[in-house]
């Protein structure tokens, strides 16, 4: 594949990841509408915790708006908005992650997908926690490793959103769906950053350790 074809495919994934989050943060937008309109599955979680679900889909969608920018604007003029921008992604992701555990021990598709989505709001926190301290401590290149890793997770905002309505079109049993999609929204996701990673992904050390 010569350098062309590289950057044109790289520019056009970038593009169309970054529709599909906007797409699926505007979704996400109406329940926080005085009067939201919702499918019947999202109805208990807003009756029994209102402000630990509204809490979740305004991090979330948060998290989803700028996180996938975060990707063009490390190096270069917009380094300042890189760095302003990490914060406020960095705490809609703690949040998102803290409010989603609380939504997920008591899902309303049973302990299996509790086990999925509480799974997935660990390792959210965990690696969005890990990218953030790894910034302070100005180790660069494992700051974005991490942060990639991060990315993922919250990707999974769009998975989740994709694979619901292909089952409900195969005419699966939304129970036993979900139990699935709990894993299969977020798994896949991570394994497909660790292994870009592994094969074109940044220096674990930074530049300036190295040994002459």
């Amino acid at each position: 594949m010569t350098r062309e074809t590289t950057r044109i495919a790289t520019t056009t994934l970038f593009w169309l990841t970054a529709l599909l989050c906007m797409a699926v943060a505007l979704f996400s937008a109406r329940f926080l509408l005085p009067q939201p309109f919702m499918a019947d599955a999202m109805a208990p979680h807003i009756e029994a915790r209102p402000l630990i679900f509204l809490t979740h889909v305004a991090s979330g969608l948060t998290a989803l708006t700028l996180g996938v920018f975060q990707l063009v604007t490390w190096r270069g003029p917009l380094r300042v908005w890189h760095r302003r921008a990490g914060r406020v992604y960095v705490a809609a992701c703690l949040i998102g992650a803290a409010s989603g555990f609380a939504l997920a021990v008591a899902s309303v598709a049973g302990p299996i997908s509790g086990l999925g989505f509480g799974g997935l709001a660990v390792a959210w926190f965990v690696t969005t926690a890990l990218g953030w301290r790894k910034a302070v401590a100005g180790q660069f290149g494992q700051h974005r490793r991490w942060m990639i890793r991060s990315l993922s997770l919250t990707f999974a905002a769009v998975t989740l959103r994709i694979m619901l309505p292909l089952a409900m079109a195969n005419g699966l049993e939304f129970v036993e769906a979900y139990r699935a999609i709990s894993f299969l929204c977020w798994v896949p996701n991570l394994l497909l950053a660790e292994a870009w990673l592994r094969a074109w992904g940044w220096e674990v050390v930074r530049p300036a350790a190295r040994p002459a």
